[in-house]
């Protein structure tokens, strides 16, 4: 096995600088801890000179008051005293509150003083950190070469290149993380135990990597699976205890990604930290970057001839089922344990991480024309699933603001590669965007949006039922026709937002007929039941005062039923205008309409046979589906049809 860079540098070397720098560290926050103690105590003395002075005041005004009314009747002078002591006891509440403002105020100030003092002292201690593992590094890339495109790769830079925007994608360098799947195995396993020194933690986290991507790859799994906000930490920690390596993280002074970059350091890999704008946990589309609200921080690591992101707090999704985390000699629950966390986040290309992320320095966005903070503003919202289904926007014109025409339409077109077409499905949620209202005069603002599929693109058109701004939450799940067909509630992430805003309405809309959720058209009837449309291809139809719809199945289907809605009329009563029949493989609807309007046309059938069932006893039975919706039209029924 070739030897890392780390062990490549005499260990004793690199523990002796460690210890050095646990000492610039141990300095540092003590010098925190004193400028605390100082600050606290003037604050403490300040409220307790503003307390007296302002009691004093108060004091001397009951005193002269009590003088004057001093021949009054006893009640009058306890109504006096009552008051007086309310005043004391309101006064006393004020300051309290007083001091607690001021210490969260200070204690704000601080903080982000020590994280820029931290922040300064990493990058001193790295840089020195890599000088030392510089003697070693040619020889040690020379024996691990990288290999891209078949081609043996230049050695690891001396020197942290300047930013450029790296030739090839990161689907180059791995295109499935269980590439990675030893690696991964090495980070879990040495985050289950406790280090004393990072000269320790990173041997064993690197000592088997044969590449620097594999380097970087065992920290950020290390540091995602770590779940470093929920360490117990003991007040009394030592800086050199198992845990005390990790010290910054419990006082608040280093983050992931000030970590990363350490980390990176004893591993000889150059990492830089950036600043700037993420559209981060409470951003709306439409929201503009004026203040320091959504500022963040994340890295670029050199790695595979180019720079490249990696964002660890956002690709920490640490334990599934964390609250079932086994206890001591409990492994009954272990078994069921497993790691999960987002692989989006690492070496997230610059055209996917433009998305989310702003730099406040253009070079680091590391695309070949960099953009204003306008463009990012204008960006479409989307979330890292969106690109790990391997969506984009068919329409260049896509806009995080949608505006609508004069009718109150806008349109989002989201396009699917081929290999996904079969498995995506999509839901919506359309509400206001300035509350939480979901509703116009009684009706679901989702019956104002028509999901529909044709070939590899699905749209949402919305029509706004008044005008004002709206927030369309579109989200998508990867299953199996077998999954979908149990029936049982599938779980839908975000994958994008867009803000709807419509400044005048000049048609009245009216919401969709009351079906079942989701898209219209056959699309849905072809993807699931393999049921492929005959005679009507699209959502939307126009008929006259009848119409019949034929399917082929191209695989047996039991039961059919099929439900007619219009706005206004009971479901019930429109149920004899349905009928249908099967013929052969060809299934047949045939629809009378009572009167002219806008219709919907709910389908469902469920596959014949389905899954065996074990009882008990040790009896088999064939389970029935139930019956699953299969697909909806929109019909416009007119005698001019």
């Amino acid at each position: 096995m070739v030897k890392s860079a780390a062990q490549a540098q005499d260990r004793d070397e690199q523990t002796k600088l460690e210890m050095k720098h646990r000492q610039e560290e141990d300095d540092l926050y003590r010098k925190f801890s004193k400028h605390r103690e100082e600050e606290n105590r003037r604050i403490r003395d300040e409220i307790q000179d503003e307390w007296e002075r302002e009691l004093e005041r108060l004091t001397s005004r009951f005193q002269q008051e009590m003088q004057v009314k001093k021949r009054r009747p006893d009640a009058e002078l306890g109504a006096l005293t009552l008051r007086h002591q309310q005043e004391r006891a309101d006064l006393e509440k004020n300051m309290t509150l007083r001091r607690d403002k001021k210490k969260e105020s200070l204690t704000r100030k601080m903080l982000e003083h020590e994280r820029a003092a931290t922040a300064a002292l990493v990058e001193k201690q790295s840089y020195e950190m890599m000088e030392l593992i510089q003697e070693r590094r040619s020889e040690y890339m020379a024996a691990s070469s990288l290999y891209v495109d078949g081609e043996e790769a230049p050695p690891y830079p001396s020197r942290a290149p300047a930013p450029q925007p790296p030739l090839v994608s990161k689907f180059h360098i791995y295109t499935d993380p269980a590439e990675f799947a030893d690696v991964d195995k090495i980070a879990i396993s040495v985050a289950q135990e406790d280090q004393k020194t990072f000269t320790d933690l990173v041997r064993q986290l690197v000592g088997r990597c044969a590449s620097d991507v594999e380097k970087a790859r065992t920290i950020f799994r290390w540091i995602t699976v770590k779940n470093l906000n929920n360490i117990q930490f003991d007040d009394n920690l030592r800086g050199d205890s198992p845990l005390g390596l990790l010290r910054g993280i419990k006082h608040g002074t280093e983050s992931y990604h000030v970590l990363f970059k350490r980390l990176c350091s004893y591993a000889g890999l150059h990492c830089v930290v950036i600043k700037g704008y993420s559209k981060s946990a409470g951003y709306q589309p439409g929201v503009r970057f004026e203040d320091n609200r959504f500022r963040n921080s994340w890295n670029a690591v050199y790695v595979a001839g180019a720079w490249r992101f990696v964002q660890c707090n956002w690709g920490a999704r640490h334990l599934v089922n964390a609250k079932d985390a086994p206890k001591p000699g409990n492994r009954g629950k272990s078994d069921s344990l497993r790691y999960e966390y987002d692989d989006h986040y690492f070496l997230t290309d610059p055209r996917e991480f433009i998305y989310e992320f702003f730099p406040l320095q253009a070079d680091w966005q590391l695309l070949k024309t960099p953009i204003t903070l306008h463009d990012f503003e204008e960006l479409p919202f989307v979330r890292s699933l969106f690109f790990r289904y391997g969506l984009y926007f068919s329409d260049p014109n896509t806009k995080a603001v949608m505006y609508t025409d004069s009718t109150g339409a806008a349109t989002m077109r989201i396009a699917m590669p081929a290999h996904m077409q079969s498995s995506l499905i999509f839901h919506y949620n359309l509400k206001f965007y300035d509350t939480e209202g979901d509703g116009f005069d009684g009706v679901s603002l989702k019956r104002f949006v028509m999901q529909s599929v044709i070939g590899n693109v699905v749209s949402f058109r919305v029509h706004a039922p008044c005008s004002g701004a709206f927030l369309l939450d579109i989200f998508a799940n990867a299953v199996t026709p077998r999954e979908y067909l149990t029936g049982e509630p599938m779980k839908f992430k975000s994958v994008c937002k867009f803000k709807i805003c419509c400044a005048e309405l000049q048609t009245v809309m009216v919401p969709l007929p009351d079906c079942a959720s989701g898209e219209w058209g056959p699309t849905k009837a072809t993807r699931l039941f393999g049921l492929v449309p005959i005679t009507h291809q699209e959502a939307l139809v126009f008929a006259g005062r009848e119409l019949e719809i034929q399917f082929r199945m191209s695989r047996p289907l039991a039961d059919f039923m099929a439900t007619l809605h219009k706005n206004g009329v009971d479901e019930k009563r429109l149920s004899k205008y349905v009928q249908q029949n099967v013929s052969d493989d060809i299934v047949s609807f045939y629809i009378t309409f009572p009167e002219e309007g806008q219709y919907g046309l709910d389908i469902y059938t469920r596959e014949r046979g389905g899954p065996t069932a074990i009882h008990q006893n040790g009896s088999a039975e064939k389970e029935k589906h139930l019956l699953t919706h299969c697909c909806k039209y929109l019909i416009n029924s007119s005698k001019r049809n």
